[in-house]
C-alpha cells in the first residue's frame, strides 16, 4: 500500500489570525476552506455589550457555536437560548436564526461553518467596510452569491427590548 504525503500542518497559536469588523460584531480568521480541505471553515466572533446579528438563514451551510466568554443569546426557528462560556448550539443551514450579547460584558463565541466557503462572504465585507464609503455599493450581490437570506421575524423587537441591542 502506497502512502500519499500527510495533509499540511495548520497551526494557528493564540491571538493569530486576521481580524475584521462585520458591522456590530468582529472576525477573526481561524481555519479557512484551504486548511481543511474544504470540510470546514473556523472563526471567532466578538460581541460587544449591546451587539446583534439580525435574523438571517444560509442555504449552504451548518454552523455550531461555542460561547467561550460572556453570554450570548441564539433564537433558531421557534428555540432560544442564553448561553455562557462551554456553552454549545447547532445551526442548521435553511432555519432563521439571530445571535446576540444577552450580557452586561463583552462576549466571543467560535463558529465553525461545515462544509467551508462562507468564511469567504466574512473576508469580503470585512475588505469592502474597510475600503470606505466610497466602496459601499459594490456588496449587493454579495448574500446571494453566498447563499444567505434575511429574513423579517415577529420575535425580533421582543429580544431587542428585553436585552437593550443596537438596531
Amino acid at each position: 500500500m502506497t502512502r500519499s504525503e500527510p495533509p499540511p500542518l495548520t497551526v494557528v497559536r493564540p491571538g493569530d489570525g486576521r481580524v475584521g469588523q462585520l458591522g456590530d460584531i468582529g472576525v477573526q480568521f481561524k481555519l479557512w476552506g484551504e486548511d481543511t480541505g474544504g470540510a470546514m471553515a473556523v472563526v471567532e466572533h466578538p460581541f460587544p455589550v449591546g451587539a446583534l446579528v439580525t435574523p438571517h438563514l444560509h442555504t449552504r451551510e451548518d454552523e455550531y457555536s461555542i460561547v467561550t466568554e460572556g453570554e450570548i443569546g441564539f433564537r433558531s426557528g421557534d428555540r432560544e437560548v442564553v448561553l455562557g462560556p462551554g456553552g454549545y448550539i447547532t445551526k442548521p443551514r435553511g432555519e432563521l436564526h439571530a445571535m446576540w450579547n444577552a450580557g452586561a460584558t463583552p462576549a466571543r463565541m467560535i463558529e465553525i461553518i461545515t462544509p467551508a466557503g462562507f468564511e469567504h462572504f466574512f473576508r469580503e465585507v470585512v475588505e469592502l467596510i474597510e475600503a470606505g464609503p466610497a466602496a459601499a455599493g459594490q456588496g449587493g450581490d454579495l448574500a446571494e452569491r453566498y447563499g444567505l437570506e434575511f429574513g423579517e421575524a415577529e420575535w425580533l423587537p421582543a429580544i431587542v427590548e428585553r436585552f437593550g441591542l443596537n438596531t
